[in-house]
Formats: structure tokens, sequence, C-alpha cells
């Protein structure tokens, strides 16, 4: 079943509003905040933008150090901790020291990931596009809802991509057991689950005042396209034979601080206020795709497999008996 709220709301914001436009005016100073992958790319821009508002801002770190560095004089250490989400001991302590604080999370940022990576594995024999993007955000979430409870309202921000286009949930073989590894679909697949992850949290928490959003950020040059050389992204469409932008990126495109603006929309908008369960791009709620295989379509709107209620409670319990 797909929401009937999945319609553009004409927000008055676009492709490449600013941070300083979304929060204007709006104050955080009362608000808790995690960020996971809040030191790099447009999730370092969300730290600081939300830091800027007067929130406390919490970023789980899998490299403490390098987190320390790049956000100091941003938050103060102590609120940079130890996490890495291919680790679900790792997580658990995580989740299980924030709930010693006995405080309320006002909003959850499931921010970092990993692209188009070199076939790996975790521990567990889980792909490792699927482990880290899903499984370790779904471990994070579900563990942080009672704290989310606490929040007279909180909001669920869970960046997906443009790339859930290009594969649904592979049911049958989600972690390429018995099929052939494809770096993209891997990637698609775990973005589709990182949209529908904030679909079933939406459904479960909505009666306790909590909202689930899943965004797009946009196409943004980052350090997510690690694994991704330049004759990569030539053949992408993204740069040119001299390494710089194609005219379609550079048109498209946004700076990582535009790659901010719908997850800092979604996670503060008064225009969201009653609404959840649905999927954003360009600081609005996104349009259903009509086409997935029509040229340029694929990078805009959303295919109904990643906003499905149904897949969204089938992936919740699948997810669910994975870490039984």
């Amino acid at each position: 079943m797909i929401s009937k709220l999945q319609n553009p709301l004409e927000s008055g914001f676009g492709q490449k509003t600013e941070p300083n436009e979304i929060l204007e005016n709006i104050s955080l100073s009362n608000k808790t905040i995690i960020i996971t992958g809040g030191y790099s790319g447009i999730g370092l821009e969300t730290t600081k933008a939300l830091k800027s508002s007067g929130a406390r801002v919490i970023v789980p770190s899998k490299r403490v150090e390098v987190a320390s560095e790049r956000l100091e004089g941003i938050i103060p250490k102590e609120d940079i901790i130890e996490m890495d989400l291919e680790n679900l001991n790792s997580i658990q302590q995580f989740t299980d020291s924030f709930k010693e604080q006995n405080v309320p999370l006002d909003i959850l940022i499931n921010n970092a990931g990993i692209m188009a990576c070199p076939e790996t594995r975790t521990s567990n024999g889980w792909e490792s596009q699927f482990a880290i993007n899903q499984i370790g955000h779904f471990l994070l979430t579900r563990e942080l809802m009672d704290s989310m409870k606490k929040a007279k309202e909180s909001r669920l921000v869970s960046l997906s991509s443009s790339a859930h286009s290009l594969s649904g949930i592979l049911w049958d073989d989600i972690h390429f057991n018995t099929k052939p590894y494809d770096k993209w679909v891997a990637y698609g697949q775990s973005k589709t689950a990182s949209s529908l992850l904030a679909i079933e949290f939406d459904r479960l928490m909505k009666d306790h005042g909590g909202r689930g959003f899943a965004v797009h950020p946009g196409g943004i040059i980052t350090p997510l396209q690690r694994h991704l050389g330049d004759e990569e992204m030539v053949a992408l469409g993204w740069k040119k034979e001299d390494g710089s932008l194609s005219d379609m990126a550079a048109n498209f495109f946004k700076s990582p601080s535009q790659g901010a603006g719908t997850t800092l929309w979604c996670a503060t908008s008064s225009m969201l206020e009653g609404l959840g369960g649905v999927f954003c791009e360009n600081c609005d709620i996104a349009e259903r795709k009509v086409n997935i295989d029509e040229s340029m379509k694929r990078f805009f709107g959303v295919a109904d497999w990643a906003i499905d209620s149904e897949e969204a409670t089938r992936l919740w319990n699948e997810t669910e008996n994975l870490l039984s």
C-alpha cells in the first residue's frame, strides 16, 4: 500500500536551497539529535547547520580521531562517540550508553553509508552494503525508539538515494549468496531498504509522536564516491574526460551544503507536522515515478517499491529475524 500523502507540498524551497534558508527562524536549543556520518560530506554540513540552530548534536563515529578533528570547534568532544555500523556490539554499546542518560531523543538522522563498493562481507556473512546501510541503521533505530517516545514529537530521517530505483528488495537472495554480486544492484537494494525503514518506523511510532521520512539528498560529489574511479564516473555521465563535472552534473548536482537541505527540511519543517511515512527530495515530498526506464526519470521521484508499507513491514520483520 502506498501512502496517499506521497504528493509534493509546494514547500517554496528547491533543489539548491541552502541550510540557512531552511533553518531561518528555527530554534533547536532544546533538541537532542543523533546523526550517523555527521563528520563527512553532507553529514558534516548537516551537523554544522543543526548546531548553529542550538541543538545538541551527537555524532557516533567509526573513526573518532578523524571525527574529532573535523568537528573541532563545532560540537564538544564528549558528543563524538565511537560506534561502527558494521559491528552490532558496537551499536548496542552506543545505544545503551545513550539510554543511560535518560534524555529524550528528538531527531535521529541515519546519514552514514557506503556506496558501490567491491564485494565484501561482514563477520556474519552479510553483504556489506546491506549490512551497514540497512541492518546497522535498523538496530540503531530500533534501540533508540524508546528514547524517541520520551520526546513529545520526534522524527527519523533516513537517507536513501535515487539509486533505490535500481532495485527493490531481493527477497530470494538479499546477500548475493547465489547470484553474482553487482555493486550497483546491491547499493540500490540497500537504499530501497533505507526508505522502507522510515516507512515502517512511521507506522510503528506515529501514535507515540514519532514520524519517519526517507530522503534523497541529490547528486553530490563527496567521499561516498571513494570506490569510483574517474573512468567510471565518466561512464556514468558525472564527469568529463578531463575530470571536471559533466554538463549534466553541473546542472543537477548540489554542493555538500545544498545536499543537507532536504535532511534539514524533513528534520525541522513545520509543514510536515502530522505527516510522515513519505519519501522526500529537493526539500519537498517527492512525486511517484511513472516510468523508471525513461531518460533522467531514474534520478527523480520515488519508485513504489521504496514506499510500499507491506514491503516495509516485511523488511522490518526480516531484519529482526537476521538479528535474532
